[in-house]
């Protein structure tokens, strides 16, 4: 974990304890479910964790904010965020239900009370949020039409509601085809590492 100490040196003892729980975990897991590639599975803090927690260099969210995390897959960035912000509240939707098992399995092993995950597609979701979160799910135009009906205007964090992305490479026209206004946050301005060179938050107010 000394990635992550390096960049979050002020966490709590138990948020300590649930990130130093994700690797025995996920090592468990994924010998059983491939939900993390096992080519870099040595590198779990540095390409998934802290991959996932860029987002919280970007904006921190509000006891109480309400977050998506559409396509979780193994649950990043929603389980490191979780872990982050235990008073926000995160739903992990993802279509395939052996990744949610894998979620679930993970989310209690670790204690983590303040995430639920739903084994469904986004579009059946009847309730609304304040930020959706995602890590390269598909194209943003699709992205934008699945979760914008399901956000709701206002500001329960350091931003206004909105969607935060991770993502790479040069996305000027992915973003222009959407029709909103993207702001593109370079995450090697925060974690040094060469894996995040061309890796980017983008995000857009509802």
């Amino acid at each position: 974990m000394e990635e992550l100490l390096r960049y979050f040196p002020d966490l709590t003892d138990r948020q300590r304890s649930q990130f130093a729980a994700l690797y025995p975990l996920y090592e468990t897991w994924n010998a059983r479910i491939n939900v993390v590639s096992r080519k870099d599975f040595e590198q779990l803090y540095l390409r998934h964790v802290l991959h996932s927690l860029a987002i919280a260099r970007v904006c921190t969210f509000a006891p109480g904010a309400r977050i998506v995390d559409v396509g979780c897959g193994g649950g990043f960035p929603s389980i490191p965020l979780a872990i982050l912000f235990p008073e926000a509240r995160f739903t992990a939707v993802d279509s395939i239900g052996k990744k949610i098992t894998v979620v679930r399995a993970v989310a209690e092993g670790a204690g983590i009370t303040n995430l639920e995950a739903r084994n469904c597609r986004v579009e059946h979701l009847d309730e609304h949020f304040d930020y959706a979160v995602s890590r390269a799910v598909t194209d943003m135009a699709t992205f934008v039409k699945w979760v914008w009906p399901l956000l709701e205007r206002g500001q329960h964090g350091s931003l206004p509601n909105g969607i935060l992305y991770l993502k790479g490479g040069d996305l000027r026209e992915e973003l222009q085809r959407t029709r909103l206004q993207w702001q593109e946050y370079p995450i090697p301005d925060f974690f040094d590492d060469p894996f995040f060179e061309t890796k980017k938050v983008v995000y857009t107010s509802r």
